[in-house]
């Protein structure tokens, strides 16, 4: 009795020293004003791009993230453009302001081609992100840049984060989460059934622009951490994990937040002490979860099924 007492506490021992661990690294993390920063930004991007990608995984565009992604690259490019233009001793301060712009036009633009334009929504997807690419490569360039300049852009850098990108994500942040859940009822409605929206008398059109800007937002917010062609997995990937594990759509974002706030933090943890690329380690740790979330799914369905039967 006494060893399996002992086998008993070595793993609860463990767990509490991981967890320990885990805590004095965020204490240190938040002695540096960089990772403070930084921090910032992973909460609110791991809170808010699940909201936006709960909405776009009901239309079934999951992949437009990636294509609005592109187009911010951009913008970036155009916001370098301006800051040499300008004689800016920093010339990417305008790069953030730059792609929120170039997101925002984009993500009108493919709503406006995937309901008026004879090009349908794939394609007009892959023409901007092939569009996205070299425009931002070709304008880094007259800038008197490289393409190591977009670096940061395309995989997150929690080195160039500033106190404008900060300011900037918490605006964005609150308008996504404002809206996002604000207007939660008509947006399901939309996304769940567009014409059944439409002969209930929302305003399907405007709601559909609406999407689109907020997931250009969404983007804006996610591209210093993530990255720009990462940032589709930050809003899908959590939604995914939560939809394994319940079928409710309240319930469903609001542990899709969850997870993508901790996937956040924890991936920031993991980069502040080894050196590597925050957005991946991020969406790596997300896509654990969805692994883990995918092998004990069948499992929690049996016990619902099992609870359903004794009731």
């Amino acid at each position: 009795m006494g060893e399996l007492a002992s086998g008993e506490v070595e793993p609860a021992l463990k767990q509490e020293g991981i967890v320990m661990e885990f805590w004095q690294t965020l204490q240190t993390m938040l002695g540096s004003p960089l990772m403070q920063r930084a921090l910032v930004i992973a909460v609110l991007v791991g809170v808010a791009a699940p909201v936006m990608g709960t909405y776009l995984v009901q239309r079934r565009l999951a992949l437009l993230g990636d294509g609005i992604g592109h187009i911010a690259l951009t913008g970036v490019a155009m916001g370098w453009l301006a800051g040499s233009a300008a004689g800016l001793a920093t010339h990417d301060v305008l790069a953030v302001p730059g792609a929120v712009v170039a997101a925002v036009v984009g993500a009108i633009l493919i709503e406006v081609v995937r309901e008026r334009g004879r090009t349908s929504a794939d394609v007009a997807l892959a023409l901007l992100f092939y569009g996205g690419i070299a425009g931002g490569v070709l304008l880094i360039g007259v800038a008197g840049g490289t393409s190591a300049n977009l670096t940061g852009y395309l995989f997150g850098s929690i080195a160039t984060v500033t106190g404008l990108d900060v300011w900037l994500s918490v605006g964005l942040a609150a308008v996504i989460l404002g809206v996002g859940l604000g207007l939660r009822p008509a947006l399901f409605a939309l996304c769940h059934d567009e014409e059944f929206a439409r002969a209930s008398g929302l305003p399907a059109r405007a709601l559909n622009i609406l999407v689109a800007v907020l997931a250009a937002l969404t983007v804006s917010v996610s591209m210093r951490v993530v990255g720009v062609l990462l940032v589709s997995a930050i809003m899908i990937v959590p939604v995914a994990v939560a939809q394994l594990l319940t079928h409710s759509f309240r319930t469903t974002m609001a542990l899709a937040m969850g997870i993508g706030a901790a996937v956040s933090v924890a991936g920031l943890a993991i980069t502040y002490y080894q050196p590597l690329s925050p957005g991946a380690t991020i969406v790596v740790l997300a896509i654990g979860v969805y692994a883990l979330a995918a092998a004990a799914a069948p499992l929690l369905g049996r016990r619902r099924t099992a609870r359903a039967a004794v009731s």
